[in-house]
């Protein structure tokens, strides 16, 4: 994808963005694999899904690194125990930090697919969770959403997108149980098929004490300083999303690692199927993904680079990776019987092991 300039207005709150200036920490251009552990065990979320070792993936052709990072799904064989996927999480952990993704192509506007990209903390929901990319089935727009203990809320001003839900507690009343606090991005070309067919494009993510914003720049429209290295979020005008409000965020977001991976069905997908367009294609959401190896072609994601700056005023931004441990993960409670499921309601990504990552959503 070939970044050039299309610099976005500045406007009054940026200042509360603004910090001193993003040197490069973390490059994974580099030995992309080799900074990141592959998670073997079951879904944590219930997905129709194999995750597999990092030597499976290779032998499967399922992950590559020819010229950009290639990470796919099983589209060969028919698959009555779950489909083959990959899941992977960095070994480095941080504390604040500007993340810079930049995507060719993302799994995504197929059935029975639930992608994401995201970064989760050892102790969930203490340590907190942050959805950059997320969406199910021929979802058009992302959706960006964060997960935390008791006591953290956000407003519905400074972004862009819509307001979901806005209590990011995963047991807050008056929401679904692991809703969190959500945002739908306003474009129709930031998540799936209309990200792909678009040429893919940029997402950044900064997360300061004061605000944990997300920007998506499709192909064409990426700030030329994101491209030279010298990203300065403040000239990048309003996030698509923006989380702010009555929540203390050092509290609640502590040594997170970044996630990849792609499920299916599951908690999310597997619970919206039956009012979901895609319904017409198979009974269940199971059966479509066992028997329907094609279908899933183009359920991959092509990573041009993902880069993460810190700020030079920020301290302990890059934490050590704690140490192996697990947590419970937390119930699923799906919608009544017969009642539409609204596309953001979901999962138990949880189940957090080191090197594995914790069971995608919450």
């Amino acid at each position: 994808m070939q970044v050039f300039s299309t610099l976005l207005p500045v406007l009054g709150f940026s200042a509360q963005l603004a910090a001193a200036a993003y040197t490069l920490q973390d490059d994974y251009g580099n030995g992309f694999f080799d900074k990141f552990a592959f998670f073997t065990d079951p879904d944590p979320t219930n997905g129709f899904v194999n995750y597999v070792d990092r030597d499976t993936a290779q032998n499967a052709g399922l992950i590559g690194t020819d010229g950009s990072i290639h990470m796919g799904v099983d589209s060969t064989n028919v698959a009555p125990d779950g489909r083959q996927s990959v899941r992977i999480t960095s070994t480095q952990s941080y504390d604040h930090g500007l993340f810079i993704l930049d995507l060719d192509h993302m799994p995504g506007g197929i059935c029975g697919t639930w992608p994401a990209f995201w970064l989760v903390g050892p102790n969930w929901p203490n340590s907190g969770e942050i959805d950059i990319i997320e969406g199910v089935h021929d979802q058009t727009n992302n959706h960006m959403a964060l997960h935390t203990s008791d006591g953290c809320s956000i407003d519905n001003s400074g972004f862009s997108g819509s307001l979901t839900t806005s209590n990011c507690f995963v047991e807050a009343p008056g929401q679904d149980t692991n809703a969190g606090c959500g945002i739908e991005a306003p474009s129709d070309q930031s998540f799936g098929s209309g990200f792909n067919s678009n040429g893919g494009g940029v997402y950044a993510t900064e997360w300061t004490g004061d605000a944990i914003s997300i920007w998506y720049f499709p192909n064409g429209n990426v700030p030329a300083d994101i491209g030279n290295g010298n990203p300065d979020p403040a000239s990048w005008g309003t996030p698509d999303g923006r989380f702010a409000g009555q929540c203390d965020i050092n509290a609640h977001f502590q040594g997170l690692q970044i996630v990849f991976d792609t499920t299916f069905c599951g908690d999310w997908a597997g619970n919206t199927w039956g009012s979901s367009s895609c319904s017409t294609q198979a009974n269940s959401c199971n059966d479509f993904v066992a028997n329907n190896p094609a279908a899933f072609t183009d359920a991959f994601w092509t990573i041009n680079s993902l880069k993460v700056y810190q700020s030079g005023d920020a301290a302990a931004n890059v934490l050590p990776t704690p140490s192996p441990s697990s947590f419970p993960v937390p119930s699923f409670t799906p919608a009544p019987s017969g009642t539409p499921t609204p596309s953001f309601v979901r999962r138990n990504r949880r189940g957090h092991t080191h090197g594995h990552g914790h069971g995608h959503r919450a």
